[in-house]
């Protein structure tokens, strides 16, 4: 797929960017340069391999989830730099 300069200045309107002429002209050889491998991807023969399949096995790290009981609130609080009650004290960020 061929990159336009007009392509480019279209994305970095969108973006909000101000580019150059000659980045414009660097960007479109670059993204149409990117765009290029991507279409020699789709060349490759991808039967029979399943779309999530890994170079070497990989296992779920999470541990099985299991009922504990909490640390309770002192324990909670108890490096807590000021405290409301039972709650954290943290400064206002909206006014």
């Amino acid at each position: 797929m061929k990159i336009t300069v007009a392509d480019v200045e279209h994305v970095a309107r969108l973006a909000r960017l101000e580019l150059s002429s000659g980045e414009k002209e660097l960007f479109a050889g670059q993204m149409g340069a990117i765009l290029g491998y991507a279409e020699k991807l789709k060349e490759l023969n991808t039967d029979g391999i399943v779309p999530t399949s890994h170079a070497v096995p990989m296992e779920n790290a999470f541990r099985a989830d299991a009922v504990q009981p909490s640390i309770g609130l002192e324990k909670a609080l108890a490096n807590a730099p000021e405290r409301a009650g039972s709650f954290f004290a943290v400064p206002k960020v909206i006014e």
